[in-house]
C-alpha cells in the first residue's frame, strides 16, 4: 500500500501592523452610530414609551453598523498574531 504524502502546510501570511491599526480605528468609528442609535432610541422610549416609526429604521441601521464595527475590531485583534521564533518550532 502506498501512502499519500501531503505537502507541509505553511503558516498563513502575517498581516501588517498598519492594516491591523486601520481595522481597529475603522471599527471604533463604526461604533459611534450605534452609540447614537442607543441614545436616540432610549430618548424615544423614555419620552413616548415606544420608538416612533420614523426613528426605528435609523436606530436599527445604527445598531447594525455598530455590530459590524465590533466584528471588525474583533477580527483586527484576533488576526494579529505574534511571529514565532524558528528556533522554538517543533
Amino acid at each position: 500500500m502506498s501512502s499519500i504524502e501531503t505537502p507541509p502546510t505553511s503558516p498563513p501570511p502575517q498581516r501588517s501592523g498598519c492594516l491591523t491599526a486601520l481595522m481597529a480605528v475603522l471599527g471604533v468609528i463604526m461604533l459611534l452610530p450605534g452609540l447614537c442609535a442607543l441614545l436616540f432610541g432610549g430618548m424615544s422610549l423614555v419620552e413616548g414609551g415606544k420608538i416612533d416609526s420614523d426613528v426605528a429604521p435609523l436606530v436599527s441601521l445604527g445598531l447594525l453598523i455598530a455590530i459590524g464595527g465590533a466584528a471588525l475590531i474583533g477580527l483586527a485583534i484576533k488576526g494579529r498574531k505574534a511571529p514565532t521564533d524558528p528556533a522554538t518550532r517543533p
